[in-house]
């Protein structure tokens, strides 16, 4: 069991999301950095889909109440235990009574928190994810707050592994890292202008010739009005050759809209289930954990990219995200020989 001593800025029970609901207006939630959230499972022997929690700039403290094999992916949230800096990006067995803490935030702006066996919260519609608005999901459909309990799942064969290999190097200390740990590969741009890859939208040609130069050749900024369902973006008025009106149609993570004041809207991950405005671009799944690490006041650039090559983009990246899963379960075999 985890105790929640102090909840952070925003954190929240999110897996990969609620699927097959929207048509009736439920929409999917889930975590904002994918890929930051399914390499956490992986390091501790989860499924991918296994409940994470998801750290907001600001994290929260925790006490272990007992000895817990997690590990922390996505932004740097300069995580400590009993003081001690802790890295992200590799497995970590926490003793019993361990206090887990979180400072300042020096890289991204969500960090990725799993537990061997994951956080035994009851699913909703087939996900445990929270969707706040609703109030559903998660635990008691709301973000930690002080005092909360978390109980933990049944962990793996893996993660029992897992454990086994960091126990035997335990001796005095509160917490023991493993030694290796992942490709940098993985891990989401901190430049600070980052490219993002997009593909052209289905009104992109509404859009006049100077939009849409603007839109792949200028900076646009994330704005303080910004939250999990979507980033307002300041920069080059984005404008329509005409007006025109639209009927709502489907939206999915990482369709950029523009309103009729011109400043393009990038739908995330508690986005509603359909949009008005016209959708001027589309970003590729693979460069979708570099949105979900900016915070307001960070500037990004798009770069036009073909379907075709963001779906090879996003092959490409499944592909090494299955040999990480091999290369871990193939590491521990060794290690337990």
């Amino acid at each position: 069991m985890i105790k929640i001593t102090k909840p952070g800025l925003l954190t929240s029970v999110q897996d990969l999301g609620r699927y097959g609901f929207q048509k009736y207006g439920v929409i999917t939630s889930g975590v904002m950095d994918t890929t930051a959230h399914r390499i956490a499972n992986s390091l501790v022997g989860n499924a991918e889909n296994e409940a994470t929690l998801e750290l907001t700039l600001l994290g929260p403290d925790m006490e272990f109440r007992e000895d817990t094999l997690i590990s922390i992916c996505g932004g740097n949230l300069s995580p400590s235990i009993d003081g001690k800096p802790v890295k992200l990006w590799r497995s970590v067995l926490v003793s019993a009574g361990s206090k887990l803490k979180f400072g300042g935030c020096k890289t991204g702006c969500r960090a990725y928190l799993a537990v061997a066996g994951g956080f035994d919260v009851p699913e909703v519609m087939n996900s445990k994810s929270t969707y706040l608005r609703a109030g559903i999901g998660g635990h008691n459909g709301k973000a930690l707050q002080n005092d909360d309990e978390l109980s933990l799942g049944k962990p793996s064969e893996l993660s029992e592994k897992i454990a086994k290999v960091l126990a035997a190097q335990f001796g005095e200390n509160k917490f023991v890292e493993m030694q290796w740990t992942i490709s940098s590969d993985f891990i989401a741009s901190s430049a600070s202008k980052p490219l993002v890859r997009v593909i052209k939208g289905r009104q992109y040609d509404w859009f006049t010739i100077e939009s849409q130069m603007k839109l792949f050749t200028e900076h646009f900024e994330v704005t303080s009005q910004s939250d999990r369902m979507g980033y307002r973006l300041k920069g080059p008025e984005l404008a329509l050759e005409e007006k025109q009106e639209m009927l709502s149609e489907a939206v999915s993570f990482g369709t950029i809209q523009v309103p009729s004041e011109g400043n393009p809207i990038v739908l995330l991950a508690d986005r509603q289930t359909t949009g008005g405005y016209p959708k001027i671009g589309q970003i590729a799944t693979v460069d979708l954990s570099i949105m979900a690490q900016l915070k307001p006041g960070d500037k990004v650039q798009f770069v036009e990219v073909s379907h075709e090559v963001a779906q090879q983009l996003y092959l490409d990246r499944e592909k090494k995200l299955h040999q990480l899963k091999q290369g871990i379960a193939l590491k521990i075999r060794q290690e337990t020989k």
